[in-house]
């Protein structure tokens, strides 16, 4: 999934392993919000981040959700549910791709208020850039935002990185990844200029 460091939609209808993603480095989080980053979930994306049953509940999972039911009620992360129209969406979209509701419901939301669906999942990440929606971002998109815009500092990066996988969550690698491009689009514009 290529991504363009210096631009990210800020405004984001995020789905399940996104929210994760997002809540699992406080680092990041923090700057997101410092960003004027503001993510929503759908009601689906809801059940499946705090309501569906679980046999267990891993410490790590518990502190994520902790975080979130924190963040909405500050007014963040708030959940909105999906109209007779969003589902008739995600049918047709659920025809094109064997994709969760979660992340259906999150790209028919943000496809009709026309803003950014963000997702770590490809397969999610494809189905909207194929269904023509303009706004198809990544955790890790978001990630190399802030340092090329240097809402974080090179410091920054290894501190992300660890609360990641401190919270069991699995795109280190992307994260390194997105650092990378984003060091190389700076330096990039930096000859430009």
């Amino acid at each position: 999934m290529a991504i363009d460091p210096s631009n990210f939609h800020p405004i984001n209808v995020a789905d399940t392993c996104a929210v994760w993603n997002i809540l699992s480095s406080t680092r990041l989080n923090v700057a997101a919000q410092e960003a004027r980053c503001d993510f929503c979930v759908t009601s689906f994306v809801q059940y499946e981040c705090l309501i569906k049953p679980r046999k267990s509940i891993l410490p790590s999972e518990q502190i994520l959700m902790d975080r979130l039911r924190g963040e909405q009620r500050r007014g963040a992360f708030l959940a909105h549910s999906c109209s007779i129209e969003d589902l008739q969406a995600i049918e047709t979209l659920e025809r094109r791709k064997k994709l969760g509701k979660g992340e259906l419901s999150s790209i028919a939301f943000a496809m009709k208020i026309r803003q950014g669906f963000i997702t770590d999942d490809r397969k999610a990440w494809h189905l909207a850039k194929d269904s023509g929606h303009p706004y198809s971002q990544t955790t890790p998109h978001l990630f190399s935002w802030l340092i090329f815009t240097g809402r974080l500092g090179d410091g920054d990066k290894d501190v992300v990185i660890a609360q990641h996988v401190e919270a069991g969550r699995h795109i280190a690698q992307h994260l390194q990844t997105a650092y990378e491009m984003a060091l190389q689009c700076r330096l990039n514009s930096t000859v430009r200029a």
